[in-house]
């Protein structure tokens, strides 16, 4: 199973950091994204015209949305991973689809920051705030349930998708200081066996006192 991957690539690391939590044993195939633009040359254009990385490749099957591939790694030794009832695979799809928003916005702004790419940081910078809190807003509802993960009271695909573009959000100039439960759920991702790091994620916060959700959220 060979992985176009960029090491600083939030997408590229979910991916990884899936397989090393469910044991697959990736081929990681590193591209040039930056400065080179190596995803927009004729050899991985072919494989994906979107001109987009990562890229999965597993005999025939040839998988170009970080979201799916998460899915199949998970399909291949650790089923339980995409939710064991109904109503966990349910919240699993919700989740991913959320992920794109994060994507999209703190992806967006952190790209803005560092790679200096066009875009209109305030729009970025508040569309990520308003995906914070609805992310914060939902892992409190799930401490009222006892569980301390987006989907269940174990990691699924969905805690995956979405902690990348989360733990990385200062670098789009997004602070996580008034997210409690968030950075409860950023520590709970760290401390699962065989999690692996990505260059730049921040171990601020793990230097802090823990975080406390406010009493009236409880």
């Amino acid at each position: 199973m060979k992985l176009y991957d960029y090491i600083l690539s939030p997408s590229c690391y979910k991916v990884r950091l899936m397989a090393a939590l469910t044991a697959v044993k990736l081929d990681v195939r590193p591209v040039d994204f930056h400065p080179g633009g190596e995803h927009r040359g004729p050899e991985l254009m072919a494989l994906n015209p979107a001109g987009s990385i990562p890229i999965l490749e597993d005999g025939d099957l040839l998988l170009t949305e970080s979201s799916a591939m998460l899915v199949y790694l998970a399909a291949q030794s650790a089923p339980e991973w995409l939710g064991q009832t109904a109503d966990e695979s349910a919240r699993v799809q919700q989740w991913l689809s959320f992920s794109h928003r994060l994507t999209a916005s703190l992806g967006g702004a952190r790209l803005h920051e560092m790679l200096l790419r066009d875009g209109d940081i305030a729009a970025l910078q508040a569309q990520g705030i308003a995906a914070l809190r609805e992310l914060e807003a939902g892992l409190v509802e799930q401490k009222l349930r006892g569980k301390p993960f987006l989907a269940s009271d174990r990691p699924t695909v969905a805690d995956i998708a979405c902690f990348p573009y989360v733990a990385l959000a200062p670098d789009g100039g997004v602070s996580l200081d008034p997210y409690p439960a968030i950075r409860l759920w950023s520590r709970s991702i760290r401390a699962l066996d065989a999690f692996i790091e990505m260059p730049g994620i921040h171990r601020l916060h793990e230097l802090k006192s823990e975080p406390n959700v406010p009493k009236d959220e409880e």
